[in-house]
């Protein structure tokens, strides 16, 4: 099928269908949906969620504490935001159940750049999955059932047709009042129409900005009088008016109202009768119109606090439902953030080196949390990633601990996804001639950017301090390992050879029997056996030689059973493969030959070095980003 024809179809089969009256009740005889309010064609298009039992994944079930949760597909590109879009859809499901909530305004309170706009938008997309059935022509697309009086049509609706009493609530507006006495009160004279909701015709979605304070006023909720209409009609007169205000386009849908906080109370008092009475007035005192949507609002938290520590707005306060949306705290979901991010961008195919974008979401996460005491904040984010860090730090607490001491504003201030895509930008165009990102560079960058910022100087020093003590140095680490790791797989031979060494050598210590050595003819006795055992576990800092010896040898022994009587891979046993890496990057002349980019004095190591350029290739770094990143190492290691 061509795109166009594609097009054409979507096209038709959102068209409206036009019924009389009756048809469009025996449709609501068949299906509830007919009649059904925002929030519950919301719920329809958010659909049901899947369940996931935390207790079955490791990472998941530290962050949860073993809990099932809810997970929506709809929503599966909001990482990290478990939390506030479970907020949401409650809101619609007790909105949907006519409970309180159907009379407030859903608020989404959380610092620039946390994503309460992708919110706004997902939900007004939503929107538009689900048709809803207005009286045709209607301005305000209100609802057929509002023609029918709930006091005396409501018992005959429910008995013939299923349809609850509670949704008999809303009133007809003006204009169907109009409509009414043309008709000689006939309302079978009134025709139905199915619309899908549609942010581009402003069919039940619409989006209301504050103005500035001089000239705002309620018509950009209310509409206004069409002052050519005047001519022909009086001022007052359903047909003079323009029913073009927020609330008019977004009945039956949603309004959602940007920034708004920033607009004067008297502006906002529309919204107040439009959720609590389901209706409201217009600037030329004509009857009310009708309103059965829902209004979302979002801001920043310093327009909220100034609204909310004003005695004055009191009123309002207490129907605004608010779902915090703060930043995310977890490394990894803030890794696919910035995928995504990278995916919609041009810099999606450019080379990325691995641990880039980690070392972006640490510094991101750590300016975002709150620093604990009596514990490294660096041991906190790992804690809140998830990640199990009992070993490496005994004094780091409890997930549910650090958040206790947090307190419940923590994530809703720090470096926002914008800084960080902004600084990625930077990182990927930081060399001329190549555009790839990598550590190095981003380290650079970030520093520079930090300075450039202007932040407070107690906060610009922390950041800076975040560079220095958490993310430079484990750095060095990581690179080190990959440096190594792609060096050793050229020394494999060596790594083995030292391997059968130690645990010939650690073999015949225990037995206390002599050793000769079948090539030399040279015989070491239990001391000499026990200085080069020595050798290799000194570097590694083995505090308990005998022990070690003994735990390796059994299981080199249980994996020969195994392997036709032969030794395992040098590889296979961490605990010794790392004993035997320290020996071997003890010094660090070792590596230099081959890891180098200087001129090779033979051509052995020039192999050597192809070899492991090839290597860290596969690992995922450019040519150019191995020189400069094994440059970089080799400096760094100097320094120390």
């Amino acid at each position: 099928m061509s795109i166009l024809q594609h097009f054409k179809d979507r096209y038709e089969a959102t068209q409206e269908e036009e019924y009389s009256l009756e048809e469009y009740l025996e449709i609501c005889k068949k299906d509830p949906t007919a009649y059904a309010t925002a929030a519950e064609r919301m719920l329809i298009a958010i659909g049901e969620p899947e369940l996931v039992d935390t207790s079955r994944d490791p990472r998941l079930s530290r962050i949860f504490s073993n809990k099932v949760i809810k997970r929506y597909p709809e929503f599966h590109e909001f990482y990290g935001m478990e939390d506030a879009v479970e907020n949401i859809v409650s809101f619609f499901r007790h909105a949907a159940q006519g409970l309180e909530e159907k009379k407030q305004i859903l608020y989404l309170l959380g610092p620039v750049g946390g994503g309460k706009s992708s919110l706004a938008e997902k939900l007004k997309a939503l929107m538009q999955k689900v048709p809803f059935y207005a009286i045709k022509g209607s301005p305000v697309n209100e609802s057929p059932l509002g023609l029918f009086d709930p006091a005396e049509d409501a018992q005959i609706l429910e008995e013939e047709y299923g349809i609850p009493r509670r949704y008999l609530s809303s009133i007809i507006s003006p204009w169907a009042v109009k409509r009414l006495h043309e008709f000689g009160g006939d309302i079978s004279q009134f025709r139905v129409v199915k619309r899908y909701p549609s942010v581009l015709d402003q069919i039940g979605v619409a989006k209301t900005e504050p103005g500035d304070d001089n000239n705002q006023d309620i018509s950009a909720l209310v509409g206004k009088v069409n002052i050519r209409m005047l001519e022909d009609f009086s001022q007052d007169d359903p047909d003079a008016y323009s029913f073009s205000g927020g609330l008019c386009k977004a009945n039956q849908g949603l309004l959602e109202f940007v920034e708004m906080f920033k607009a004067p109370i008297k502006v906002l008092h529309p919204l107040l009768t439009a959720t609590q009475e389901g209706n409201y007035n217009t600037t030329e005192g004509m009857g009310s119109v009708p309103f059965d949507g829902v209004i979302l609002a979002h801001s920043n938290e310093s327009e909220w606090q100034t609204f909310r520590n004003n005695k004055h707005n009191e009123a309002f306060l207490d129907r605004v439902y608010i779902v915090k949306v703060p930043y995310c705290l977890r490394v990894t979901e803030e890794i696919e953030i910035y995928k995504k991010l990278l995916t919609n961008s041009s810099l999606a195919g450019a080379p990325c080196a691995p641990d880039t974008l980690d070392m972006l979401a640490q510094f991101s996460v750590l300016s975002r949390i709150k620093e604990p005491e009596n514990s490294s904040i660096f041991s906190k984010m790992k804690v809140y990633d998830g990640q199990n860090i009992k070993d490496t730090d005994p004094k780091a607490k409890s997930i549910q601990e650090y958040r206790d001491a947090a307190g419940v504003m923590e994530g809703m201030d720090g470096l926002s996804t914008r800084f960080a895509f902004k600084i990625l930008s930077k990182v990927f165009n930081f060399d001329t001639t190549e555009v790839a990102a990598n550590p190095v560079h981003l380290l650079y960058v970030l520093e520079k950017q930090i300075e450039q910022e202007q932040f407070q100087s107690e906060i610009q020093e922390k950041y800076l301090r975040f560079i220095k003590e958490y993310l430079a140095p484990h750095y060095v680490q990581f690179i080190g390992k990959e440096i190594q790791t792609a060096y050793l797989e050229s020394y494999s031979e060596y790594g083995q050879n030292l391997f059968d060494r130690y645990v010939t050598y650690a073999d015949f210590w225990i037995q206390d029997q002599e050793y000769r050595d079948p090539e030399t003819g040279e015989i070491l006795d239990r001391a000499s056996i026990n200085d080069e055992l020595e050798k290799i576990e000194k570097p590694a800092g083995i505090s308990n030689p005998k022990d070690f010896r003994n735990e390796v040898v059994n299981f080199v022994l249980r994996a020969r059973a195994n392997n036709q009587g032969r030794n395992p891979s040098w590889l296979s046993y961490e605990k010794l493969r790392s004993v035997i890496e320290k020996k071997m990057f003890s010094n660090t002349e070792d590596l230099l030959p081959v890891i180098s980019f200087n001129p090779k004095a033979s051509q052995e190591d020039q192999k050597k070095h192809k070899q492991f350029v090839e290597r860290m290739v596969e690992r995922g770094y450019t040519e150019k980003q191995v020189r400069l990143l094994a440059e970089w190492y080799l400096r760094v290691r100097k320094s120390h």
